[in-house]
C-alpha cells in the first residue's frame, strides 16, 4: 500500500526543490511533476514528490482524518472530550 499526504510549501527552492511542512516535520521534495506551486500551496506528498496541487479545504479535512486515525491507534477517541 501507498500513502501520499498534504503538506503545505514553505519554501521555494533552486530548481524543482520545495520545503514543506508535514504537520510540524520540514522536508525538502521535488515539484518537478507539478507546475505553478507556490510557497502557501498545498501538495499532495509521496516518496519525496510532489504529485498534485491540493485544495487547502481538502487538505485539512485529509489532515484532520490522519490525526483522528493516529488518536485511535493510540486509543483515543477523538469524539470524546
Amino acid at each position: 500500500m501507498c500513502l501520499a499526504i498534504p503538506a503545505q510549501v514553505v519554501e521555494l527552492r533552486d530548481g524543482d526543490n520545495a520545503l514543506v511542512d508535514l504537520a510540524g516535520v520540514k522536508k525538502e521534495i521535488s515539484l518537478a511533476l507539478v507546475e505553478g506551486v507556490a510557497v502557501g500551496d498545498y501538495v499532495i506528498v509521496h516518496v519525496g514528490y510532489a504529485l498534485n496541487r491540493l485544495d487547502p479545504e481538502e487538505a485539512a479535512k485529509t489532515l484532520k482524518l490522519f490525526a483522528e486515525m493516529g488518536e485511535l491507534a493510540l486509543g483515543e477517541d477523538p469524539n470524546i472530550h
